[in-house]
């Protein structure tokens, strides 16, 4: 369950009757979103209260009535659903400041600068989002705000999503290391095997991994690996 002091109050008004849980502000806009959530562990308390402040229980018979089952579970789901959030001051602030650092994270993994064929660093996306002001909604989805703030970055920085195609020669011996982070970092479209054992493979990746993929490769076989951009993605 999460702690009293990080939940936030959800209410539904229903009939004259006001009915509110204690939950996690994480597990609110997955709801939203349709994933499938254990409530349990994400309410401070499996209550119905009528004032969560006041510690003031909803009557049963009220609960019943409305909702048409008492079970705790059930009733949270339909206030999160139906009802409304409310967040404090701070709640809010730090809500947003996670959701930006993971705007952020998105746009730097899957963004790359056309004119160079690299990626952005995420403090050029950062400068650039604070520059058009953009603002960002504690609970709707990253995938969700990202076209909006991909279209207000584009008139500050030449950015575009983008794939690219990256080829690589390992040794035998380095394959094995290596084979888990090609997984990783996207999909092999294409691989053989040498007469001389080495592996001849191309990995398909959102363009802002590059760099960091260069970095693990060369990391893991001590700058053997011969690694280079074929071409970037349609």
């Amino acid at each position: 369950m999460v702690d009293l002091d990080e939940a936030i109050v959800a209410r539904m008004e229903s009939h004259g009757e006001s009915f509110e849980i204690l939950i996690d502000p994480d597990v609110v806009q997955k709801m939203k979103d349709g994933k499938e959530v254990d409530l349990l562990d994400h309410m401070a308390i499996d209550t119905i209260f009528k004032n969560a402040k006041k510690g003031t229980r909803a009557s049963e018979d009220k609960i019943k009535e409305i909702f048409g089952t008492t079970d705790p579970m059930e009733v949270a789901k339909i206030i999160i659903l139906k009802g409304e959030v409310q967040l404090t001051t701070e709640q809010r602030k730090v809500m947003q400041e996670n959701k930006r650092k993971r705007v952020v994270e998105y746009i730097a993994r899957n963004a790359m600068n056309p004119q160079t064929g690299g990626p952005h660093p995420p403090t050029r996306i950062e400068t650039a989002m604070e520059e058009a002001r953009i603002h960002i909604d504690p609970f709707k989805s990253v995938e969700a705000q990202v076209p909006a703030i991909m279209d207000a970055l584009r008139p500050l920085i030449p950015i575009k999503f983008d794939k690219v195609r990256i080829a690589v020669k390992v040794s035998g011996e380095d394959y094995g290391r290596c084979y888990e982070e090609f997984r990783h970092f996207g999909k092999i479209v294409k691989e053989e095997w040498q007469t001389d054992g080495s592996w001849i493979g191309v990995v398909e990746m959102p363009a802002g991994l590059q760099t960091e993929f260069f970095e693990k490769i060369n990391n893991k076989t001590h700058g053997e690996a011969d690694v280079k951009v074929l071409k970037a993605g349609k």
